[in-house]
């Protein structure tokens, strides 16, 4: 039976060493800004988190609610306020934003020295680069949540089950960096099984219930579900087939309670960083 790994048990720990730095390395509290558009459900869920962990910590923290009919211009004149007040360190647009928007836009509009999310181009390029500075809170979470187990990746082969900007990608590059042999695999990618069964690690982020059948899993393989969903009774589960794959893997993340929680301890320590350099 694989091991679990706990991202909220691990996720305790950096924050609790997060508000410790705050209190002795700050002259004033980190600022986070968070922006939602709309009503969307599972976006009001993890903005709600964000926000109770950010006063946990003793962020200064404000959420900017904004309707779904808010026009692209209104939304950058909320970001570029942001970008000039001098008490936000951290500013999130919680994407997705609803149908209409130009999200690139929205992105590359963040002040670079701001982006916690590690979404804008400057980011991403850096990260390309292998120099990161702000990397996406995603996959820099789950790359914590593998260190902090003793999870060794140099020289597996690794799959990447999506390409989004958001998790794919930076994903991709993160393992790569730590001297793993990446496929990223998409929609139409061709024997997508195969591909999965070849891999020592399997990063599932492509937002479909259960897709990957645990079957597939090879023996003593990492895998990490990204992916949280939403069935017709309520209950959450991953893209990955928990049950099944936990016969086979090694080391695993349950949904929920695996990387969501890595994810918000990392825009945490994203905001802290901002913060520092700010006041530096």
């Amino acid at each position: 039976m694989a091991k679990i790994l706990n991202g909220r048990a691990l996720s305790r720990q950096l924050n609790k060493a997060i508000k410790g730095r705050v209190a002795e390395e700050l002259k004033r509290p980190p600022g986070l800004a968070v922006v939602l558009v709309g009503e969307d459900p599972a976006s009001e869920v993890y903005v709600k988190r964000k926000g109770i962990v950010a006063e946990r910590l003793g962020f200064r923290h404000q959420q900017i609610n904004l309707p779904a009919d808010t026009s692209q211009s209104a939304l950058i004149e909320v970001v570029e306020g942001l970008n000039d007040d001098p008490d936000v360190d951290g500013i999130l647009v919680q994407f997705p934003l609803p149908d209409g928007f130009d999200q690139n836009e929205v992105m590359d509009r963040i002040a670079f020295e701001k982006d916690v999310d590690g979404f804008s181009v400057g980011s991403t390029g850096l990260l390309a680069q292998g120099r990161p500075n702000m990397v996406s809170c995603t996959p820099r979470g789950v790359m914590k949540l593998i260190e902090l187990s003793e999870i060794s990746l140099s020289g597996l082969d690794a799959c990447v089950v999506g390409r989004s900007n958001i998790v794919g990608r930076p994903m991709a590059m993160l393992l790569e960096q730590a001297n793993c042999t990446v496929t990223i695999c998409h929609s139409r990618t061709r024997d997508l099984e195969a591909i999965v069964r070849r891999s020592d690690i399997v990063v599932a982020a492509v937002g479909v219930p259960r897709m990957i059948q645990g079957e597939w899993i090879k023996e003593g393989a990492v895998v990490i579900d990204v992916g949280v969903n939403r069935l017709e009774d309520g209950s959450l589960c991953g893209d990955v087939d928990f049950d099944t794959a936990s016969e086979r893997a090694s080391a695993i993340t349950p949904v929920p309670g695996g990387v969501g929680p890595m994810t918000i301890a990392m825009l945490m320590d994203n905001t802290f960083h901002s913060a520092k350099a700010r006041q530096a």
